[in-house]
Formats: structure tokens, sequence, C-alpha cells
């Protein structure tokens, strides 16, 4: 695609934003449900789908285009931007990527239309970044795997219909015995045990997941054998740029808060955009979220372009992730008291960016895979 059909798309995806998702945030963040019409409406416009190929009822898009789609609409709403975020490219996207012609036919068009809404299931109360120690374990049966185990901190997993589902195949106490399964949510023995109360995006479901004696047909292994640790981690390093233009969606709209804030509010006799400090403050903003835009968008063109990329989306995620809680406490920082309240969106922005930091890898992690990256020249 050239720059221009990106500017068109992010315009198209920003007048959808600003009309049919930012005028429902505050309410999906107090009702802490997503409505099913918008998710309809994400569908619609292709938004869920973006990157799947028309021929499985996808728009066709690259990964660019889809960062600029999470952007735009976590702008208007961080809740909505992750529903997509973990859907497209925690759930969709290994499918796409790893998974046989039958599976790709049976399962994207669905996905991507948003008739279907997916998740991934890798973390377990007891095995979180470290999931090698995962205990959800998949016995085979002769014609199906039986997959019982406990999974935690599932987004869109009280939405589901489709999971991503990584368990033991083999007794080991590391990742080489994980497999991968695609699995039907309505199947006997899947059960959302709970949702957790979050302190931000709490439109978005965070689940934890039984599953009790599941049947999975044989068809439904997803990738190779006991190759589930390098679908999980490939998949995580494009979910890292998800996360990325998630913050970077969220630093912009508590800047532009902030900025429009600035110019409203009077004090000694003049708008607060006039005061120095202030000023200084909307340039640093300014400046972080140009420099995670740069970052995220390098890391969607390397991945675009077949390049390796899990340097750059370690470095787009921890970047963008704090410059987003920076950006958004100096947001509430300019608003002063009334920032700190309820009346006003940048507490909300501020709730949300928090997350951004944490999930897809903490940003510990993500210095630990930049640094990895970085000293493979050493050896």
């Amino acid at each position: 695609m050239m720059l221009s059909d990106y500017q068109e798309l992010r315009d198209l995806v920003s007048k959808f934003a600003d009309s049919e998702v930012a005028p429902l945030a505050a309410s999906i963040d107090k009702n802490e449900k997503i409505p099913s019409d918008l998710v309809g409406k994400l569908g619609e416009n292709g938004f869920l789908g973006s990157y799947v190929p028309e021929e499985y009822g996808g728009a066709g898009m690259d990964y660019v285009s889809y960062s600029i789609i999470v952007e735009e609409i976590s702008r208007a709403c961080a809740s909505t931007g992750v529903l997509i975020s973990a859907h497209t490219s925690l759930c969709v996207y290994p499918i796409l990527n790893f998974g046989n012609e039958e599976q790709k036919k049976k399962y994207l068009p669905k996905l991507a239309s948003g008739e279907h809404i997916g998740c991934f299931c890798l973390s377990e109360p007891n095995a979180g970044t470290d999931a090698g120690s995962l205990t959800t374990f998949a016995e085979d049966k002769g014609d199906y795997f039986e997959i019982s185990g406990t999974k935690n901190f599932i987004t869109n997993g009280k939405e589901a219909n489709i999971a991503v589902v990584f368990a033991k195949t083999s007794k080991t106490d590391n990742y080489k015995g994980i497999s991968a399964f695609i699995v039907e949510c309505d199947s006997e023995g899947f059960e959302v045990m709970k949702c957790e109360d979050k302190l931000g995006i709490k439109g978005s479901s965070t689940a934890q997941i039984a599953f009790d004696k599941v049947k999975v047909p044989k068809e439904n292994l997803l990738g190779e054998y006991e190759k589930g640790f390098k679908i999980a981690m490939n998949t995580l390093d494009g979910g890292r740029i998800g996360i990325a233009a998630q913050a970077l969606g969220i630093g912009e709209a508590a800047f532009r808060y902030a900025k429009h804030y600035s110019n409203e509010r009077v004090q000694f006799g003049k708008p607060l955009h006039a005061i120095q400090a202030i000023q200084f403050k909307l340039a640093d903003m300014s400046t972080k979220l140009a420099a995670s835009r740069l970052l995220i968008w390098e890391a969607s063109r390397r991945k675009d372009n077949g390049e390796e990329y899990s340097l750059q989306s370690a470095q787009a995620k921890l970047f963008a992730a704090e410059a987003a809680m920076w950006i958004t406490t100096q947001a509430i920082q300019v608003c002063g008291g009334n920032g700190y309240t309820k009346e006003y969106p940048v507490e909300r922005f501020f709730r949300d960016a928090k997350i951004t930091e944490i999930y897809e890898g903490t940003s510990e992690i993500q210095r630990v895979v930049i640094a990895a990256n970085e000293l493979k020249s050493l050896k």
C-alpha cells in the first residue's frame, strides 16, 4: 500500500471511531460490556479481519493497516481496541499462519466477519510469563484429544466462540511438550469460571476458563505436534505490535484532551497553554507519540515484508506502553483536580494505559527480549 492509502484508511477508521465508538466509551467502561451491535459494526467494516486474505473472507490488508485500525479505535475506546487486538493478532493470526487449508476455510471467514470472536489461551494460574510451566494437558485418545486444565487472564474469554489453546501433550517440565489446538468454545467441558474485576479496560472481558475433559478432534491440532511453543512465541511477537498500537491510541486520546483543556481553561488571566510548564508537557507528549508511531510502523513493516521483527515489536511495545502511562499521568496533571474525577475522561485513559505495560509480557520482559536480541552478535 502507498502512504496515501494508509492516510485514507486512517481517515476512514478515525471517522468511524469518532462517530460510532467514542460516544459509547464511558458507558462501556461503566457497564463493563461492549455492545454486540458495535462488535457487529467492527466486523462489517473489516476491522476484525483486516489482514485476512479476501479468499478467507477478510479485508486483505497488511499489518501496518491493522496497527492503524487498533490505534484509532483505541483512541476512542481502549476496551474496544483490545477486543480487536486480541481477536485478530492472537486468534486469527495463528490460524492464518499455522493452520492447514481446511482449518483456514472453516474458521477464518466467521472470525473475519465478526460472527465469531476469538481468544488465546496460554496463561495459567501458575504459568504466566513462564509458559513452559503450564499444566493444562491434552491426552491422546485415539480419534481425539481430551484437554483438562485451567487458563487465566483470557482476553475475550467470556464472548469467545473460538479459542487457540496451548496444552502439554507430553509430561515434560519445559516447553518442548506443548501443542496448540483450535477449540470451539461451545464444546462440552469448556466453562468460563469468572471474569476479573479490573482497574481499566473494563469493557473487555478477562476470564478464567476451565477445561474439563474437553474433546478436540485430531484435525483441530494447530501446526505440528508438540511445536506449540513456537506458535505461541511467534504469535506474541505480532501481538506486541497490537498492544503497542493500543497504547499509542490511549496516549493520543490523553494528549488531545490535555491540549484542548489547556486551551479552554483560563488561570491567572490566560489559557493554560500560555504557561511554559504546560507547553513543555505538551511538547514531550507529542514527541513520545511520534516516536511510538514510528516504532510501531517499523515493526509492522518488517512483519509485512517477512523480515525478523521480534526486536522491533518488543521495542515498540515497551516504548509505546511506557509513553502512554507517562502521557496519561501528565494529562491528569494538566487538568489538575478535574483530571482526577470521573467527569473528565483522562482518569479513564490513565486506568486503561496501565495494562499495556503488563499484558503480552511486562515491560521488564520486553527489556529481556530486546537485550537478548541485541546480545546475539556477541556470541
